[in-house]
């Protein structure tokens, strides 16, 4: 397996829906090296959304409605847990899901749609949740933007998570809503060694960005927190205080964090990972992860599959929580209001009686 600089993925394996299977083989026909394989590049597919708003009852999840722009994250992070979702597009979840990119163009104008009726519930509503809203792609597509400029109007509160520091381009729509108390922001940091965010998340911001990220956003009034995601036993676990520390300082006030989560595909994705970028520790990271899972790779269980359980969970829940009492982290929080919410008075010929 020959990785590819700038992809998470080593491998491009078939989804599990597809009855045949895709081998790559050398036909000697190519002047390049047996070894050397193309580079993938992203495609990028415009997609025309008919809903927009997703709605979760998952016990362990702090929010209801959530909005996804894209399909698919160029960002990369091998361990990403929503890349089985690309099978069900008869895609790979490796390589495909971080090459091939569905944006849905229209999401702001599905978004005031629905806003606009009269049964919608006004409710928090999370961006970042399955895929990155504030991907490489949305330097130029700005979907992301068009969806804070509804809710802002529409004045809906809005709670983002994300791992890049685009997120401060749109520091003036947030700082706005952040003042009516309708917007907070997560920006999530897995470890603050650079060679392994390289290939860890290889498109995402480096860690310094996201913590400088976080310096900005809480400067201009945004409340901000931190995510410790995921924590991956002997690999970045040995960190998490120190970029607590460091969030802490950059004004972070909430901290939050999940245990590495290794679904269906993604658990040979990051195997195959280890094995090429940390092969003497692959088996060690493994085996914690399993005794973190109930001896499996990865256990659904809507109680423990946030943090995991055992021995090696309980630990790393305690110095979470001896860390974030140290700092001051998470000593209060403000929920977020939807009491500001209404619907903007359209536009129309004939003017109202009263």
């Amino acid at each position: 397996m020959n990785p590819q600089k700038g992809r998470g993925s080593v491998s491009n394996a078939t989804p599990r829906f597809e009855s045949h299977v895709r081998e790559t083989v050398c036909d000697e026909w190519s002047q390049a090296s047996p070894d050397e394989e193309p580079k993938t590049r992203t495609v990028v597919f415009v997609e025309r959304a008919k809903t927009i708003i997703s709605s979760n009852q998952s016990p362990d999840i702090p929010f209801e409605q959530s909005v996804n722009a894209y399909r698919g994250c160029e960002h990369g992070c091998v361990y990403c847990y929503a890349r089985p979702s690309h099978a069900y597009l008869n895609l790979s979840p490796g390589l495909d899901f971080e090459t091939k990119i569905f944006a849905k163009e229209n999401a702001a104008e599905v978004l005031r749609q629905t806003l606009e009726k009269k049964s919608y519930e006004p409710k928090l509503i999370a961006l970042g949740t399955n895929t990155d809203p504030y991907q490489p792609l949305e330097r130029k597509l700005l979907i992301t933007e068009s969806i804070l400029k509804v809710l802002e109007e529409f004045n809906n509160p809005v709670a983002i998570t994300t791992k890049s520091a685009l997120v401060t381009r749109d520091i003036e729509i947030l700082a706005r809503m952040a003042q009516k108390n309708l917007a907070r922001v997560f920006m999530s940091v897995t470890t603050l060694d650079r060679d392994i965010a390289r290939t860890l998340e290889p498109r995402a911001s480096t860690p310094s960005k996201r913590l400088e990220a976080i310096r900005e956003l809480t400067e201009a009034g945004i409340p901000t927190g931190v995510m410790v995601a995921p924590i991956i036993p002997a690999l970045t676990d040995h960190d998490m205080e120190k970029i607590l520390e460091h969030a802490r300082a950059a004004g972070a006030m909430h901290a939050a964090y999940v245990a590495l989560r290794l679904p269906l595909e993604v658990t040979n994705l990051f195997q195959e990972w280890l094995e090429v970028h940390h092969p003497l520790k692959a088996k060690h990271v493994m085996s914690l992860v399993r005794q973190m899972r109930g001896g499996k790779d990865y256990d659904s269980d809507f109680r423990t599959r946030m943090r995991g359980s055992g021995i090696h969970a309980d630990l790393i829940q305690q110095r979470f929580k001896k860390a974030c009492a140290r700092l001051g982290l998470n000593e209060s929080r403000r929920p977020l209001t939807t009491e500001l919410f209404r619907r903007p008075i359209a536009p129309h010929p004939q003017m109202s009686l009263f």
